[in-house]
């Protein structure tokens, strides 16, 4: 019987991956939540919404993509073990400064919007006197 609701063969390649990254069962807490979003009256009753935190890292996840609990469950530690990997690897600081260029541009855009169009306003009718 399948873990997580899926194929054997991702459920190995889960765990194999898993091991590569050394990180365990037991260092994992898993919590579920009600999830938020469309799914009706199954979703405001049952929690299929899963959190999991890596207590040695510290990095928390949080998973309600499907209204399935245990293919939510798997889904979850499959972008916890990329957080993970892109914190050991050192890649998580380059996300973080792209990000971060990125919301200076759209800030910087918007404030020459409103320049534009405050400009536009402010224009004054010649006096007829």
């Amino acid at each position: 019987m399948s873990k997580f609701g899926v194929s054997p063969e991702k459920e190995k390649a889960l765990k194999e991956r898993m091991d590569a990254l050394k990180v365990f069962e037991k260092d994992l807490k898993e919590t579920f939540i009600h999830a938020p979003g469309p799914g009706g009256q199954k979703v405001n009753k049952s929690a299929s919404c899963v959190r999991l935190v890596h207590l040695p890292s510290g990095i928390s996840v949080k998973c309600g993509i499907n209204r399935s609990q245990s293919l939510n469950r798997f889904i979850a530690r499959r972008i916890l073990l990329d957080r993970i990997e892109g914190w050991l690897m050192g890649t998580v600081k380059e996300k973080a400064t792209q990000g971060e260029k990125i919301r200076r541009q759209k800030e910087r855009r918007a404030r020459r919007a409103r320049n534009k169009k405050g400009r536009e306003s402010r224009c004054t009718l010649p006096s007829l006197e």
